[in-house]
């Protein structure tokens, strides 16, 4: 497969199976391509809005330019029957916002939404399983996350998998989000 998400990707296009209302369904994890960047980030924010509502409106924007993220980083999909069901975006060697750094040794993930009708049949984690054997293959050690404390359900999903959780951050005055952070040399994230 051509990789046409930016100078980061590796991803080949691995496949997985989702639980689908009639069972499993084969799920591909792959980069981004240009022509799917708007139906990605509108999967992307309409996951986010369906959480916090359009009060979040610059940030849900934000949330739903794959095109303008997918040069520095690299956006993976999750891809169905040719319908984009969810997206991830994983920082290797650059993070979106230009004024922060990656620490040596350190993948970041960012943007993880599934559309709402197609989340709880395991493509959250079938993204991020992909997003951490990309960060692998990249040489990194660790990968990291955050996420709003109202997101329960990727809360549960990153502890099933092996992330722990670190202390809140704040990244804007009085707002925090919640760290996670998983050694890639461990067993339990090869997954």
């Amino acid at each position: 497969m051509t990789d046409t998400s930016g100078p980061q990707s590796g991803v080949t296009g691995s496949a997985a199976t989702a639980r689908g209302p009639r069972g499993p369904a084969a799920v591909e994890i792959r980069p981004a391509r240009p022509e799917e960047h708007e139906e990605a980030g509108r999967v992307t924010r309409d996951a986010f809005a369906a959480l916090f509502g359009e009060r979040e409106g610059e940030y849900l924007d934000r949330v739903a330019d794959v095109a303008g993220r997918a040069g520095r980083t690299t956006v993976l999909v999750a891809v169905a029957e040719g319908r984009v069901l969810g997206s991830i975006t994983v920082e290797l060697t650059a993070k979106v916002d230009e004024e922060r750094e990656l620490l040596p040794g350190e993948a970041h993930l960012r943007m993880l939404g599934v559309a709402p009708d197609a989340q709880g049949r395991g493509v959250g984690e079938a993204l991020v399983t992909a997003a951490a054997a990309l960060a692998r293959k990249a040489g990194k050690a660790t990968v990291t996350l955050g996420t709003m404390p109202e997101m329960t359900s990727a809360q549960r999903l990153y502890m099933r998998m092996g992330f722990r959780e670190g202390p809140p951050v704040e990244h804007a005055p009085g707002h925090y989000h919640l760290a996670y952070e998983m050694d890639l040399e461990s067993p339990a994230s090869e997954r």
